[in-house]
């Protein structure tokens, strides 16, 4: 038998954090953390980072394991994620999987290795331009500041296989130099695979009103504690709103003009998360754009795990030790 988990995806501000604690102090579970940002030190408000007094006992994993200038691969979040759910299991408790980053989510599902998602034709007519505006070799410099391995193999004038690289570090926040390439068949744990989903315009709301909430928490101050440790070319700091705040702070934009590009910029993450999760076939897609279904929707995930598992998770879980 295969060992059991419960997967919980979906695009960011979605309210993921609060639907999983919920659900695994109903089923006794455990969660990992599938966010490829939240493993750093010192990355919190703009992560969406969960607290102590959020995670109300639920122990949670795979969060402030790595510090920002520290590499992280999806091969060392595969192994690490692992060997958590052998141990989860060990301990007589539910792997519960949670998160937005699909790369890493696919990773543990699916026999590795994998080839990097389908193009985004909205987000490479957008890179394309940004080349054009600020004329050749752009976007190789950029390259080099988040791939330097790719960029190192490609000559600044192949401007399609560039494109290409920052389009997939931009989707998943992985290098493409880190992934890998081949196939799988059969799911790699019994799991059940479920996608919390919103209106579209509702999600954007949630998400202009987290960002002003970020900020009037102190996401200023937080990075500008992280420039004066870590220098503003990782990865690391490459990533969704922390890229806008560094050019803030360089004097680059005003901070009207980040906050405005941060919103914007998070809309259109959320939209290709939402492309992403649409093609995994095995999802089962729960609507919480209600209060209606926000409420319900704790007793309803449980119910899909009784249903998985109808024998009952915990004879599922004694069957594994």
């Amino acid at each position: 038998m295969k060992y059991p988990v419960l997967v919980l995806v979906g695009p960011t501000a979605v309210g993921k954090t609060a639907i999983s604690v919920a659900v695994a102090k109903r089923l006794g579970a455990e969660i990992i953390s599938g966010d490829s940002m939240q493993v750093y030190r010192g990355m919190d408000i703009g992560t969406a980072k969960i607290t102590p007094e959020e995670m109300q006992g639920v122990p949670h994993h795979m969060i402030d394991i790595k510090n920002p200038d520290e590499p992280f691969t999806v091969a060392e979040f595969q192994e690490r994620t692992d060997r958590l759910i052998r141990e989860i299991v060990g301990r007589g408790r539910l792997p519960m999987l949670v998160g937005g980053t699909g790369l890493y989510i696919r990773s543990v599902l699916e026999p590795y290795t994998f080839t990097p998602m389908e193009g985004d034709p909205e987000l490479r007519r957008q890179l394309a331009a940004e080349e054009e505006q600020h004329g050749p070799g752009h976007l190789h410099r950029r390259l080099q500041e988040v791939d330097p391995k790719a960029a190192a193999k490609l000559h600044p004038n192949d401007l399609r296989r560039i494109i290409r690289a920052l389009e997939v570090y931009t989707l998943t926040g992985i290098p493409i130099s880190s992934t890998q390439t081949a196939a799988g068949a059969e799911p790699r744990y019994d799991d059940l695979f479920l996608a919390l989903t919103m209106d579209r315009e509702a999600l954007y709301r949630r998400i202009e009103l987290r960002v002003d909430q970020m900020l009037a928490a102190g996401w200023l101050e937080e990075v500008r504690r992280l420039l004066e440790r870590y220098p503003p070319h990782l990865p690391a700091m490459q990533a969704l709103g922390y890229r806008e705040l560094v050019q803030y702070y360089r004097g680059l934009l005003t901070l009207p003009e980040a906050t405005a590009l941060i919103k914007r910029n998070t809309r259109r993450f959320a939209k290709r998360q939402f492309t992403w999760f649409r093609r995994e076939r095995r999802l089962r897609w729960i609507d919480v754009t209600s209060a209606e279904a926000r409420a319900s929707v704790v007793e309803a995930i449980a119910q899909m795990a009784e249903g998985k598992w109808p024998e009952g998770v915990e004879a599922v879980l004694r069957g594994q030790k």
